[in-house]
């Protein structure tokens, strides 16, 4: 599948998408670009409360975290710099007695249906609110940029968006002569969902050259049947779950799936890949390595992607990926 020559216009396409992110490579860091502190003006949030931890994550990518005074226990859960701080109920039921203790001039969330009337409550008393939405991997770029202008960090956010996007840029350009492949993304096994169309996931499967089956069902994450799977017959099978039962072992018992026959079930992914946080470029990589071994390795060497000292890997920034830094 891999030996097929790609042609020299494909190479030089992911030449140039790797210069641009080895020229990109200088501007971002972890923790916002140099001489972008907050804004003194009075027109900038300084007590900012998160409630969601894909905001969470991008606030603190930007070095906006010294603004974070409260958050969500699910992105207290997920981020570690920010488990000290004061934690104003969970995902879907953030406690408004907790945010209005702590005089929040800016909360952040994502407006779902939980969040949709939380959101109308802190309205109707004066408090601002930062509704984000980010579905597609396009939307979670822009809303770094958004999220980094609310709060005076424009060029950290900036730079960030731009290393995201080159990297999707870089990989679809490495992968666009590749043979193509068939994949199902698992997000929850029992009932069973599945990465769908528009999502940012299926974004990343697609510059990976990777159609995602999932995509038939609808956008999102939608449910699916047994019976379904089977007849889609996926020969890469990602299973992104929290069951502690092994996949290889669960999904044993549909043998005639064509990932389950060819040893094609794949768990070795980053343990944020179906967050749509800042560092999808780093998701990206994990995403292609699971789908098409061998083919990362490729690429971060086609791009000069500087390694470790222990040949591990690092992204554009010049950090190494979240995941190779697991407690």
């Amino acid at each position: 599948m891999h030996g097929r020559v790609r042609s020299q216009g494909s190479l030089r396409a992911a030449r140039v998408c790797a210069a641009v992110l080895l020229l990109l490579a200088g501007v971002g860091c972890e923790r916002g670009a140099p001489g972008d502190a907050p804004s003194p003006r009075a027109d900038l949030p300084q007590r900012v409360i998160s409630l969601n931890p894909s905001l969470t994550s991008m606030l603190i990518a930007i070095g906006a975290d010294g603004l974070l005074v409260g958050v969500d226990s699910f992105s207290a859960q997920q981020q570690e710099s920010v488990r000290a701080l004061p934690q104003v109920g969970g995902l879907f039921d953030p406690n408004l007695e907790a945010v209005l203790s702590l005089t929040p001039d800016l909360v952040v969330l994502v407006p779902s249906v939980e969040q949709r009337g939380f959101r109308d409550r802190l309205a109707a008393l004066d408090i601002a609110v930062g509704a984000y939405d980010p579905e597609s991997y396009e939307e979670v770029a822009a809303t770094l940029e958004a999220l980094g202008q609310r709060v005076g960090r424009a060029g950290a956010a900036a730079a960030r968006a731009s290393e995201v996007r080159a990297m999707r840029a870089a990989v679809a350009a490495h992968t666009r002569d590749l043979p193509e492949a068939t994949a199902v993304l698992v997000l929850q096994r029992d009932p069973l969902y599945v990465a769908g169309g528009g999502s940012f996931v299926d974004d990343m499967m697609r510059a990976a050259g990777v159609r995602n089956l999932g995509a038939e069902l609808g956008d999102g994450w939608p449910s699916a049947s047994r019976e379904w799977l089977i007849a889609a017959a996926p020969k890469i099978l990602v299973d992104t779950s929290r069951d502690p039962q092994p996949a290889a072992a669960f999904w044993r018992q549909w043998p005639s799936i064509p990932a389950v026959a060819n040893g094609r079930v794949v768990t070795a992914v980053e343990r944020d890949m179906t967050l749509p946080g800042p560092w999808l470029d780093r998701s990206l990589l994990y995403l292609l390595e699971a789908l098409r071994p061998g083919e990362r390795e490729r690429f971060e060497r086609a791009a000069g992607l500087p390694r470790t000292a222990d040949g591990l890997p690092r992204t554009a920034d010049g950090l190494p990926h979240s995941s190779d830094r697991r407690p």
